[in-house]
Formats: structure tokens, sequence, C-alpha cells
């Protein structure tokens, strides 16, 4: 019979992992009074890190029933007292405590604490119902319980024994409406059995009270189990699942398993999808989080599917601390790593991420030719040192900072104003000054526009001066990477922050005033040390300045702003140094680890958290010298890696395991088209000379920039600068005439029709100035066919015109408009 009895449980309950460690979520349990249970959930994790639940398998014993009991998968309180309960699967045993207070106890419904959680549950306050911003068929609720003062008076004091009837709760509209018993246009949002009807129906028949002063508040929730590893299964009837438990802390004290009333999301429902029971099921491999929402917060579990076949990990260098933190991460998600670029493909990758220009034909000779293994690091450090380089990352600066002129100083930025700002910003770039140094003199600047340009952060290229709101918004999106924009109306529906947080960040720039000077053209920028408040709008108080996630500064009745500008830059400051570590890795790989780079959120979650940490805390350790990262980013093996995928990795877009493909910002493409050809582009008010990366107020107006989207600096959102193709953008280069006048005025191909090259030899001169590469055979020979006998003419404009149609072919390829 022993030998029997495990070979069944194998059968019955499903194979435990070899050596597998039982786990039981969460590690203590607390019952408060008769209404209260909770249940548990059983993960069992193998020596691997692979997981299975197997919480449907366990077996639950409390050690004293008479305190409390295991019914329909969850513990009931019995009476007062202290004991645990046995959790118990292939053999493993896990004790958990549990404590029981007020067991005799049934306490009254609380509005806040029992009924509202059941409209987020249901819906009923979400944006696309009654929480609208106008309601839907004449009903309103705040969106996501913000305002439960109000959500109660509309309840019960709008539609007086309709909405809510006290005299015969089954009538209520809100309970008839809710199980579709008459027309509703959200349809039935739960049936008559169900828990939610049961609460709603108590609360009503009690007289549909509202909470007295003592209710405690939701102080936070956690998810378990926090993290999990499943393995893809090719039947999707049998795709491993994982159930998600929920539990509140409360102010007073207390935890409520809240899994029932938690709305659940997944961020990539690709890989896996969580249904409104928590219930997480696998769909395909990579790496994804499920979330879950209650009140006003918002936690994540990370979850990962491995292919259902394990592979064989290639060799892989580790040059530095983000090779080895990616190929963990790859490992993990069994994504092996594409192998490393050729010569030419990180040549010109380099040349044109770090000073947004190809590398010349003696440039590459003298790469490609060079035999020191080092030499990669070797030219990451001189191009590091060069002017362009200063230009490209000034013009990015400029990006963020919205610099381009409008309007005159009493409403606007005038262009002299603009001017001195951008050259304020490169001399920064060049000094290779600390970013923490730079943004806190932008965060508290005064004085004037002309003389103190980095004044010029809180001027604007309109005629409309920004609001304290808007300047708010700004500073946490540019340096944060935080849109609080949702908390002005309304608690974050995806994120922490609460209108207290919002209101509380604006009153550090409610003081903030402009007068003019005695030249039409000044603006001084000063603070009025008396307005340090704003006011909320729900219930008029006022709100003093406070740290988004932080404490509220004592600001002595100074400026506010100089408590800001310490706090937002400080070391310890997470936000601020992980936010320009993703900015600054976005630029090299096409992404960032949080994208889009100015939406971190904790539904938003980094793709590699360790790595962004890492990369933060580098920038730190360095003293912000952003230079010195950039330097650790490029001479990693992972941004050399190749952007050919295997196939395992070429379902990869978030985890890094190739070089991905990006289309050449405007800027960039146009200086890149003019290198290529050697000539000049023209730009109104601008000397001949400037490249379009060094235009100070960007590419606005022209219409080359502008159709390959460069940004218009009317916003600070990153999304401005696209890079995404088009048809506009195709048809201008084919039939445009930005190229047609570049080839006109260009003496690359007459140059080298005279001088007497072979027609091999001038097709890859062309292939070397545009793709930085020499052809293949078939690619010397497809451009022979096309020159034809054309090449071979006494007339130097015929051959001309024939090499001019192979130039015109190189810059028109697709190879040619993306880095790769």
């Amino acid at each position: 019979m022993k030998t029997i009895l495990p070979i069944l449980a194998l059968v019955v309950g499903g194979a435990p992992f070899a050596g597998a460690e039982l786990r039981v979520f969460p590690e203590a349990i607390e019952l408060r009074g008769a209404r209260d249970s909770h249940a548990l959930v059983v993960q069992q994790v193998a020596p691997d890190g692979l997981t299975r639940d197997v919480t449907g398998e366990a077996v639950f014993t409390p050690a004293d029933s008479g305190v409390a009991a295991w019914v329909d998968g969850a513990l009931v309180p019995r009476g007062d007292g202290s004991t645990k309960v046995w959790v118990e699967h292939g053999g493993e045993r896990v004790e958990v405590p549990v404590a029981v207070r007020g067991a005799g106890e049934r306490p009254e419904l609380s509005f806040r604490l029992d009924v509202m959680p059941v409209f987020m549950r249901a819906g009923c306050n979400s944006g696309s119902c009654h929480g609208a911003g106008r309601g839907q068929d004449g009903f309103m609720l705040s969106l996501f319980g913000y305002d439960p003062t109000g959500d109660y008076r509309r309840l019960t004091r709008e539609l007086i024994g309709r909405r809510v009837n006290v005299a015969a709760p089954a009538q209520s509209l809100l309970l008839e409406k809710s199980i579709g018993a008459v027309t509703h246009t959200g349809g039935e949002c739960f049936t008559a059995d169900s828990d939610y009807y049961a609460t709603l129906h108590e609360w009503i028949a009690a007289g549909a009270p509202d909470d007295g002063e003592a209710v405690p508040e939701v102080e936070g929730i956690e998810l378990f189990p926090p993290k999990f590893v499943l393995r893809e299964s090719g039947d999707p009837a049998a795709a491993p699942s994982q159930q998600m438990l929920v539990r509140a802390r409360y102010s007073d004290g207390s935890t409520r398993d809240v899994t029932s009333l938690a709305v659940f999301l997944t961020n990539d429902d690709s890989v896996a999808e969580i249904g409104d029971d928590g219930l997480a099921r696998a769909r395909s491999a990579g790496g994804a989080f499920v979330f879950a929402r209650f009140d006003k917060y918002t936690v994540g579990s990370e979850l990962v599917v491995l292919p259902a076949a394990e592979l064989a990990w290639p060799e892989t260098p580790q040059r530095n601390y983000i090779d080895e933190l990616v190929q963990d991460k790859l490992r993990k998600l069994q994504i092996p790593p594409s192998g490393p670029a050729t010569d030419e493909a990180f040549l010109r990758r380099a040349y044109l991420d770090l000073i947004g220009l190809p590398p010349t034909v003696a440039e590459y000779h003298s790469f490609v030719e060079d035999s020191d293994p080092a030499k990669r690091e070797k030219l990451v450090d001189s191009l590091l040192a060069r002017e362009e380089f200063i230009d490209l990352w000034a013009m990015k600066w400029g990006e963020m900072l919205q610099i381009r002129s409008g309007g005159d100083a009493r409403g606007g930025r005038p262009r002299k104003a603009a001017w001195k700002y951008y050259q304020w910003v490169r001399e920064q770039v060049a000094q290779n000054r600390p970013v923490d140094e730079l943004v806190a003199e932008l965060v508290a600047a005064t004085g004037s526009n002309l003389s103190e340009p980095v004044a010029n952060f809180y001027t604007t290229h309109t005629n409309q001066p920004l609001t304290a709101l808007q300047r708010a918004e700004n500073v946490a999106q540019v340096f944060m990477g935080t849109r609080i924009q949702c908390a002005q109306c309304h608690n974050h529906p995806f994120d922490r922050w609460t209108m207290d947080d919002y209101y509380g960040f604006v009153s550090f720039f409610e003081g903030v005033r402009g007068k003019g000077g005695a030249n039409a053209q000044e603006l001084y920028i000063y603070n009025d040390n008396a307005r340090q408040t704003s006011e909320h709008p729900v219930d008029g108080r006022k709100v003093p300045p406070k740290f988004l996630g932080g404490a509220a500064p004592d600001t002595g009745g100074e400026d506010p702003r100089a408590a800001l500008a310490e706090w937002l830059t400080s070391g310890d400051n997470e936000a601020f140094a992980q936010n320009l570590a993703n900015r600054a890795w976005a630029h090299f790989f096409g992404r960032g680890i949080v994208e889009p780079v100015d939406d971190m959120r904790i539904t938003n979650p980094p793709s590699n958290g360790a790595l962004l940490d890492a990369l933060a805390a580098k920038l730190v350790g360095y003293d912000f010298d952003m230079r010195r990262l950039v330097r650790d980013i490029v001479t990693s093996h992972t941004y050399g890696l190749s952007s050919t995928a295997n196939a395992a990795n070429a379902r990869d877009e978030r985890f890094f395991s190739r070089s991905y493909v990006r289309r050449l910002q405007a800027e960039v493409l146009l200086d890149t088209l003019s290198a290529a050809t050697e000539t000049v582009s023209r730009f109104s008010r601008t000397p001949v000379e400037f490249r379009a990366v060094e235009l100070f107020e960007g590419g606005r107006g022209d219409y080359f920039l502008d159709t390959f989207g460069a940004a218009s600096r009317e916003t600070v959102c990153a999304c401005e600068v696209s890079k995404e193709a088009n048809l506009a953008q195709a048809l201008h280069l084919i039939n445009g005439n930005t190229l047609s006048n570049k080839l006109r005025e260009s003496r690359v191909v007459y140059d080298l029709v005279q001088s007497s090259a072979a027609p091999e030899e001038i097709v890859e001169q062309l292939y070397l100035r545009t793709l930085s590469r020499k052809p293949s055979e078939a690619e010397v020979a497809t451009m022979i066919e096309l020159v034809g006998h054309d090449a071979e003419s006494a007339d130097a404009n015929v051959r001309r015109a024939a090499y001019d149609d192979v130039f015109w072919a190189l810059v028109n390829s697709t190879e040619f408009g993306f880095n790769h």
C-alpha cells in the first residue's frame, strides 16, 4: 500500500517537479469579523524556477476548527484566537499562522469599503460607463471612485426612492439594472445570486447608510504570487495557469482578501490572459506582467512563459554589467541572442547613433582594416569626443525642452531668447555638465530670458504662458518620465497618483510669474513666494507643495522650487535617474526598457527591471555624467549584436536579444543624405553650413523634416519625434526635389567618372558612401547590368547619368533610411 499511494497521488494530482519547493501565499492570515474569509494560493517551484499552481490539488487542514474552518476554498472564522492551517501537497507540508478577532461580530456593511468596490469590479465607475466625464444615461459616478462623498450623494439623494429604494430594496434601479431586470445600456453586470448583488441588497435594506468618520482607508495592496514561470503548451485547452490572490492593507492595521473585488489586467495578452476571477493563463512564450487594481492602488506580478522545448544557450561574450543583465533575462525567457554584428554594420550604427552622420570612405577603410581587438571601444571614444556628438545631444535636449520661438516677450518666447536658450543648453552638453546640475538649474530658474537663458524654461513658444498645471505636468514627464495628467480630474486609473498628489506637485509652480523688461523682447521670471498652494477642485481646500511619491517639504516661505530641484535631482530619487537612463538606452536601441520612455508607471513596467536599476545606479555613481553611461551602453556586447534574427528570437521586440532595425530620425536622415552626396541643405534664416541637427528650433517649417517626422516641439511628449515610415516619405524621395537637387549638385559621381575608375570600383565607392559596406558579387552584377553600355560611353555626361541612377537607387533603398 505504501508503494501504491505515491503513484496514485501522481496520477490524480499531477506529477510534482523533482526537488520542488512548496510555497503558500500569503504567509500568514488574519480574519476580522464574521463576514471575513481568506483564500490561499499554493505554488510548486522547481529548482530551475519553473512554477506550477497546485492550489486545487492541495489539502488544507486547520489545526483548530473552533478558531477557523476551511469552507469552499477559503478560511472562515469560527472563534477568536490563534491557530494554524496545514497545507499539504506531494508529501510536503507548510504551516500558515491564522489569527481571528471578532468572530462573533457581524459589522454593518460600509459604503466605502464594501459597496464602492462592487462598482469598480462591475465596471460601473469606469470611463466607458458611469465614470465618464458626463456620466451615462443621466447617472454619474466618480471615475474609479475618487469622490465617495459625491457618489453617495448621487446614489441616495438624486431620484430619491428610485436608484435606491430602502422600502423595497429589490426594486432599486441600482439592483434591477445591474442584473438586467430592466433595460440597461451596460447590460448585465452580475447575477441575482452573486455576492455582489447580496452586498448591495443588504446595504440598501439596512437603509443605505453612509459611513461614519472612523472608516479605515486602504493603504496598499499585495498581489500573490509575486512571480511565476510557466511553460508554453502546444494545446490551448491545456495551457498552464496560475490563480492570483489580492490582499488589501488598511489604516487600522487589518488586512482583507479582496480578490473577488479586484480588477485584473495584463500588459501583453499575447503572452498571457487573465480573467475576472484572477486566473492567469499562458498563451505563448515571452515575458509579461499581470496586474490587479483595487481602490486607488495597482500592483503587478511578473510572468514568464517559457517555450515548449528547452533551447541550447549559445556562448555569448559579456563585456560589462549590461551584458550580464540582458543575458540573464534572455536565459530566463529562453530567448537566445543573435550573433555579433559585422564590423561594417557596427561602424555605420555607431556613427549614426553617436554623431548623426555616416562614416566617410576613408573612415570605413581605417576601421575595417584595423586589426586591434579593441577597435570598437577606440571608435566609440573617438566619436564621443567629436563636436557632432554635442550637436546631436543638444538637439535631443532641445526637443525635450521645447526650444523654439513664437510671440513676443509679453506672452511668448522671442527668437533671440530661443537662440540664447539653445546656446546655453549646447554649452552644458559641450562641457559634459552633470545632468543633475543642469536640471536643478532649469527647475529653479529665475531672471531675464535674455541675460539668464535658463529662465526660458518658464517661457513658452506660444502667446499663452503656461499654467502651473502645465508646468507641473511637463516637469514630471520630462524629468521623471511620469505622466500625471490623468490625476488632474480624478485618481490615475493606471498608476498610483491621486488628485492630492497632483495638486501637491502643482503647488511648486503656483508662484512662478513673469514681468516685462525695458527691452521689448525681455521677460523676467520670478517667484511670488506668497503663492505656495493650489486649490483642490473637489472640496476647494488648499494643497501645499508635496513631492510626487514623497514628503511635503518645509519651504520656510521661500521659493518652493529650490526644494523641488534638490529632491528631484537627488541620487535617492530613483525616478529621475531611471528616466534619464531609459531615454539614453532608447536612443541606441530604438525603444526604451520602459516604452514609451515618458510613460513610466506601475502598469507599464520595465522589460528588464534589473537592467534599468543598474543603469540608473551607474548614472548616479558616475555623478550624473551622461557620457560615461553612453559609453557603457555602446561598448556592450548587447549593442553590438546583429539585427538578423534567429529562429528563437524573431518575435522578440522587448528584451534586446538583437539589434532592432529602426528608421533614421528626420534630421539624421537629411544630414546623412547630405554627407553621402557631399552637398549642403538650405534652411530658412540659417547659415548654409548648418546641418539639420544644428537647427536650434528644430525642423519646423522645412518640408523634408516635417514629412519625415521631426518634432514640432509643441509638447514635451517623446511621441513628437516620429520614426514611422509612410507613403509621403517614399514619394518625396522618389519624386521630390530634395534628392533630385542633391544629386544634381553633387560632384561625387562626376569625380568618380572623371577618375577613369572601373565600373566595379565606382559601384563599390557608391555603396561605401551610402550603406557603409561593400556590395556583394550579386549586387555588383546587378548594378553593372543597370548602367549597361552607358558606362563605356565616351560622353562623361552619359556615364554620369548612368551611375546617378545607381546612386539614386541606393539612397532610396530601405537600408539607407534605417539603422540596423
